[in-house]
């Protein structure tokens, strides 16, 4: 159990996550849109205005940078799937995003059970994304994607992925699908409950309001083609789920959702997110899938120190 402002939570209802990502993704601004939708700060922070609240050294606000690691705790209850209604705390690590504090990453690499990797999605991988991910893939660390700024000109979800795919190695596929690109990205659409979210721009509402609907017709047959694809890769990690799969047997939503789970755990699926954390759009459905899929402390494997003083494993 872990007690925090009073309440004590199960081990299974506590996520550590670290954001991570190269400079200028959009790292910090997406850490700050998930303390805004939890309720952990009452307005935005900016930061080319120094307003952030993970950047609170001077040299960070005047920089517009993260130079030490932050952390801060939020709380999520997602409305639908596996873990509805079920509050999950969140301990999140904002780590440098710059080359030159690679060492601070490293640091913080080490106690996160789970990662969100955030990528520029004009720019795909990145220099420094890839150095992180490398280091992530060291501490054994599951992770999921999330393509920021699927607003900006030149935004390309699908070349993202693919650069993942060829300069990571990383087993990535698409777990929404983007409504619209550059100016008119409006939303996403959930692959595996084919339920579409759109956000609607108000300077009021800074994104906590959106709508909730089925596929649009001119996506149908997008959703369906990807769809299957995920389908078929979350069955090829569960035996019950190929025979299923093979047979032609319906998988329900929960069932997928269940094997995803695992096969995010062992690396075998990383997903893959769209969104534009600056627009206010797509940090939900990011917060669901968090708590749905990144393991709790309880699914990760201790990890072994050695004492300076004996030289012994603890």
């Amino acid at each position: 159990m872990a007690q925090t402002q009073n309440r004590l939570y199960p081990l299974d209802r506590i996520r550590n996550i670290g954001i991570i990502a190269h400079i200028d993704a959009g790292k910090t601004t997406t850490t700050e849109r998930i303390l805004f939708y939890t309720g952990k700060s009452y307005k935005l922070g900016d930061i080319d205005e120094g307003t952030t609240v993970t950047d609170w050294m001077e040299q960070e606000k005047e920089r517009g940078i993260t130079i030490v690691s932050a952390a801060v705790t939020a709380f999520w209850t997602p409305k639908e799937g596996p873990q509805k209604g079920i509050e999950t705390r969140i301990n999140i690590i904002d780590t440098p995003g710059h080359v030159d504090f690679t060492a601070e990453v490293e640091r913080s690499l080490r106690v996160l059970d789970g990662g969100v990797t955030v990528l520029d999605a004009e720019e795909g991988v990145q220099s420094q994304s890839e150095t992180v991910w490398r280091q992530a893939d060291k501490y054994k660390v599951p992770r999921l994607c999330f393509v920021n700024k699927m607003d900006k000109m030149g935004a390309d979800y699908f070349a993202t992925i693919k650069s993942i795919r060829d300069r990571l190695g990383a087993p990535a596929i698409p777990y929404n699908l983007p409504i619209g690109k550059e100016n008119d990205f409006v939303g996403v659409v959930d692959l595996i409950t084919r339920q579409a979210y759109v956000w609607v721009d108000k300077a009021e509402g800074l994104g906590k309001e959106f709508t909730q609907s089925n596929v649009p017709n001119n996506m149908k047959d997008e959703v369906e083609k990807y769809r299957a694809q995920l389908v078929e890769r979350i069955a090829e990690t569960d035996d019950n789920l190929t025979e299923k799969f093979l047979s032609g047997e319906e998988i329900s939503e929960e069932e997928l959702k269940k094997a995803l789970r695992m096969a995010v755990i062992k690396y075998q699926i990383v997903p893959v997110l769209a969104g534009s954390s600056l627009r206010n759009k797509g940090v939900q459905p990011l917060l669901d899938a968090v708590v749905e899929y990144l393991p709790s402390p309880q699914d990760i494997e201790s990890i072994d120190g050695i004492n300076p003083k004996t030289e012994e494993k603890v």
